[in-house]
């Protein structure tokens, strides 16, 4: 079980669920944030509201005052206080000041001089405690609020406007309005109320359409993983349906597709190779072992050394194969090659052609060079590589086999020449497969297993290179293509 496991049971293990969460989430967070700006530019919006009601009713009362009228405490909404220099007990007050009793003495502070008029002073200002707070129901005092003040001047007025205001006539008198932030309190509750009751029905939307979006969109998935459990082995020709929409799940059902069929391809020619390596060993064991049981049934008649010889032979062409197949299946493994060495193909090409076992046959064999190539990689893959193709032409040649090794920019093209029968175009590139051998010219009877060209071609991609057949009047000429590796003058 896997070490984290247990601390992510709440987490869904369904990918439509997993996909329905972390949307959600996200949107849970994005409407979080829309909400507290929202939240916050409700406030202000209604705070200013506020703050503009609370002006009107200053200049409202101002103009009540300048006009000799006294207003009334039930016609002001906001609480308000009208205070004057050399008087006790306010002038007038109302909209809830009324519960701090400035009947008795002014609950805002006097002015001790009068400030310009039409001049709107905006300050926090603390509410003082007084005595028993059970009739404030408004809950100003003890508490700081935003407040505005205009003055007035009794001196500006005429004598029965400052007899009807009760003041003297050298007064100053100061008209409070106390911005209440409840208007902005109310509107930012209310909204909030709003906005979660919208959001989670959002969430919830946003969840069950994410949810059925998505199992929607994965029912071609869990066609192609159904259908994909039904291929086995021994039934491996099963594809999945592309869907037509050229979406996503497309374009993998067609990977899946040529995975399955590279892999119906190689489970093919893997069987094929079986087959051809079953019937390339029968052949060798089955002369093996006839002719040792005509020696065992009839000794005194057998010619010995003989039966020796061809017993030798077909047990050298045993061991050929057993090593050519076990090379191949170390390439098919596609194994890491050894600390790779600087090989000059050059002199190699050179000291094979000068040691070639050319046998009876009356064949040249000549490497032709003009300078050193060096190539990075294995040397004894490189010396089975070209030793395999040098056989190859060996087995067809008629009379002579021409090795060149060029370097053309920054890689090294070496060819193998012979004047044999040659190959025809359409089976250029069969006689790179497996055991295949061309009925004609490429004939059993000269000892090949077929492998050696297949072999050749895998060591030259395993070195990044390429061995191809080029085509020719006279014969067969393989060519094989290999980075150089650059000398230390040119490093």
């Amino acid at each position: 079980m896997n070490a984290t496991e247990p601390r992510r049971r709440w987490w869904p293990r369904s990918v439509r669920a997993r996909t329905a969460l972390t949307v959600t989430s996200a949107a849970a967070v994005i409407l979080l944030g829309i909400g507290w700006w929202l939240h916050h530019d409700v406030y202000r919006q209604g705070t200013r509201i506020a703050e503009g009601q609370a002006e009107q009713q200053v200049w409202a009362l101002v103009d009540q005052l300048n006009g000799g009228v006294l207003p009334a405490q039930k016609s002001i909404v906001l609480p308000y206080e009208v205070v004057a220099s050399g008087r006790r007990t306010a002038v007038a007050y109302g909209g809830g000041m009324e519960a701090l009793d400035p009947g008795t003495r002014h609950v805002l502070p006097t002015p001790s001089e009068t400030r310009e008029p039409g001049v709107l002073t905006i300050f926090p200002l603390r509410i003082p405690e007084r005595g028993s707070h059970s009739r404030d129901r408004s809950g100003l005092a003890g508490r700081t609020f935003t407040v505005m003040y205009a003055d007035v001047s009794a001196a500006e007025l005429s004598r029965d406007k400052v007899a009807a205001l009760g003041v003297t006539s050298d007064a100053h008198l100061r008209v409070y309005v106390v911005v209440l932030p409840k208007t902005a309190e109310d509107i930012a509750r209310t909204t909030d109320l709003l906005l979660l009751r919208a959001g989670l029905v959002s969430l919830v939307l946003i969840a069950a359409a994410v949810y059925f979006t998505v199992r929607r969109s994965l029912r071609p998935v869990e066609a192609i993983r159904v259908l994909t459990a039904s291929v086995t082995a021994n039934d491996p020709r099963e594809r999945v349906t592309v869907p037509a929409t050229g979406h996503e799940i497309a374009a993998l059902a067609t990977t899946i597709n040529s995975t399955l069929q590279r892999l119906d391809d190689a489970a093919a020619q893997q069987r094929r190779f079986v087959a051809d390596a079953a019937h390339e060993l029968r052949s060798p064991l089955t002369t093996l072992l006839a002719s040792l049981e005509v020696a065992l049934a009839y000794p005194e008649r057998t010619d010995w050394p003989a039966a020796a010889t061809t017993a030798a032979r077909q047990t050298r062409r045993l061991q050929a194969l057993a090593e050519d197949l076990l090379l191949l299946a170390r390439l098919d493994t596609r194994a890491p090659t050894a600390d790779a060495d600087t090989v000059d193909l050059t002199a190699l090409a050179s000291r094979l052609a000068e040691q070639y076992p050319l046998g009876e046959r009356q064949l040249t064999l000549t490497c032709d060079s003009t300078a050193p190539a060096p190539a990075h990689g294995n040397p004894g893959e490189y010396e089975r590589l070209l030793r395999n193709l040098i056989d190859n032409a060996a087995r067809h040649a008629a009379h002579r086999i021409q090795i060149t090794v060029r370097n053309q920019d920054a890689w090294i093209v070496l060819t193998v020449h012979d004047d044999g029968p040659g190959v025809p175009a359409e089976d250029a590139e069969r006689i790179f497969e497996r055991f295949v051998r061309l009925d004609d010219a490429r004939s059993r009877d000269h000892g090949g297993t077929g492998l050696g060209l297949a072999i050749a071609r895998d060591l030259a991609h395993r070195h990044r290179g390429t061995l191809i057949l080029t085509p020719r009047t006279l014969g067969a000429c393989f060519q094989l293509r290999l980075p150089r590796a650059p000398t230390p003058a040119e490093k």
